[in-house]
């Protein structure tokens, strides 16, 4: 069988939040594919570095470093005209800056919950507006980060849960607008992945994590980066508006567990 149909090579693709984890893991499966890559986060400091080993590897595929606040819209349009000008196109755009706190419901401030639900929906909605242009001269692909917490709610993640579910909606939704334009709107909802941040929460290393080990409910970056290459690709031609749980094994209700 083959496996063309399962590369992105030639393309043009936009990361945000890809100065470390699932992001910068998705900007270099792309270059090594032959796509060219924006990456971008909010210091220019944090997202060189990623830029410059791209560059300085053996991946076909070009990096450029772009500083962008998803939450400026200003910022946002400058990131997408950078893109352009550096690469003539945009063909993938990849909404994949987020944050999120632990605190209980009560316990947060309106300025904390406008913080979270600022990054992780309006930067999500600024980035696909600013692209939608280039994304629909010649059809794209748009791949929305959202989050298991978005799908079932998680407690003392609130205005994350909230936020992410709404990224999902949006991508059902929009999904059926831009389809006509030829550009496929997808998502994917992660569990726990071993992130940096993840990892100095919960002190597991991605180093310990075994890909062949089925039975287990925490996953790598890399496996993130597998389904957005399979997202952006010609293999999923017929998916759309869908959203992908990469989970590892279901969690069962405590109420119906034998």
């Amino acid at each position: 069988m083959s496996t063309d149909r399962f590369s992105v090579d030639g393309e043009t693709a936009i990361i945000t939040g890809s100065s470390s984890g699932i992001g910068k893991s998705i900007a270099e499966r792309f270059a090594e594919d032959g796509v060219d890559v924006v990456v971008c986060s909010r210091e220019q400091d944090n997202v060189d570095p990623v830029a410059e080993a791209i560059n300085d590897s053996d991946s076909p595929g070009r990096a450029l470093a772009v500083e962008c606040d998803v939450t400026d819209r200003d910022a946002v349009d400058a990131l997408v005209e950078a893109t352009v000008e550096e690469f003539g196109g945009l063909d993938v755009l990849v909404n994949n800056a987020g944050a999120s706190f632990m605190a209980d419901f009560d316990d947060i401030s309106p300025n904390g919950w406008k913080t979270i639900i600022d990054i992780n929906i309006n930067g999500t909605y600024h980035c696909t507006h600013a692209a939608a242009e280039y994304l629909k001269d010649g059809g794209g692909s748009v791949i929305n980060l959202a989050s298991v917490a978005g799908q079932r709610g998680s407690p003392l993640m609130s205005p994350y849960g909230a936020a992410k579910a709404a990224v999902i909606n949006l991508t059902t939704t929009l999904s059926y607008e831009w389809a006509h334009d030829d550009v496929r709107v997808n998502c994917i909802a992660p569990g726990f992945v071993a992130t940096p941040g993840v990892e100095s929460q919960m002190g597991v290393s991605a180093e310990n994590i075994d890909r062949d080990d089925v039975a287990r409910r925490i996953g790598t970056v890399e496996e993130i980066a597998d389904v957005t290459q399979f997202l952006a690709s010609p293999a999923s031609s017929y998916l759309v508006g869908e959203t992908i749980t990469a989970q590892g094994v279901p969690q069962i209700d405590e109420e119906h567990e034998v």
